[in-house]
């Protein structure tokens, strides 16, 4: 899982390293258009909902956050 989110959020931003960035959001890394372009790649591709409720900074500071809110999301 957490290899196909890395992928995924590498064709996104080949600019930033996902493997070491740990506050994407904090650091201004992302901004909210690379959040709408993330959240649309991953329901399409694990056919989950992020719903508003998810979009917290805490699920996207991480390629780690970011699995994680995939892998709970496919539970329910």
């Amino acid at each position: 899982m957490n290899n196909e989110v890395l992928e995924i959020l590498s064709d996104l931003r080949p600019d930033v390293n996902f493997k070491e960035e740990k506050a994407l959001v904090g650091d201004g890394i992302l901004d909210s258009i690379d959040i709408i372009s993330i959240v649309r790649e991953l329901d399409e591709e694990f056919d989950i909902t992020i719903k508003p409720a998810d979009l917290i900074p805490e699920n996207f500071n991480s390629a780690e956050a970011i699995s994680k809110l995939v892998e709970k999301l496919m539970e329910d």
